[in-house]
């Protein structure tokens, strides 16, 4: 289920909250081709079917930054704004890729809002702790503490 945020003061009260996991999202071989493609990184264990074939992980894995960039798709349900200004990305605290994600595995991220504090210009700043589960598998491919900064209408 959705959390649903409608003010910003909604969300300066959220620290601590568990937004628990999303629907599962499976991973394809051509998603990773194509994440190879758009970043120009052509290693060979995320495109080389054969050659990673001969590997302990016996197949092709996931570019790390492939499963960090799904973040937001996989956190829209997790939680969205309604009734605020904008809601903005400010970096990363901390990013790890404990384990892979081969082509076939399904992904989903589980989210809880770590902290929030004041911004400028009437924002709050926020950090969601992300763990990237593979379905059967008790190590997350990623875990990320993601920054945000949520606005009044109007800002």
């Amino acid at each position: 289920m959705t959390h649903i945020f409608r003010t910003v003061d909604e969300f300066r009260r959220a620290a601590d909250l568990d937004l628990g996991a999303g629907d599962w999202f499976t991973i394809t071989q051509e998603r990773i081709d194509t994440f190879a493609d758009v970043t120009e990184d052509w290693q060979w264990i995320h495109v080389d079917a054969e050659k990673a074939a001969d590997t302990d992980l016996g197949t092709t894995v996931a570019h790390g930054y492939l499963t960090l960039s799904l973040i937001p798709r996989l956190s829209s349900e997790l939680f969205t704004f309604e009734g605020v200004g904008r809601a903005v990305n400010y970096g990363l605290d901390k990013v790890r890729f404990p384990s892979y994600v081969r082509p076939g595995d399904r992904i989903r991220a589980r989210g809880r809002v770590a902290w929030t504090r004041e911004a400028a210009a009437d924002g709050v700043l926020g950090c969601v702790h992300y763990a990237i589960e593979v379905e059967g598998r008790d190590t997350p491919a990623c875990v990320a503490e993601a920054l945000m900064v949520v606005f009044p209408p109007g800002d």
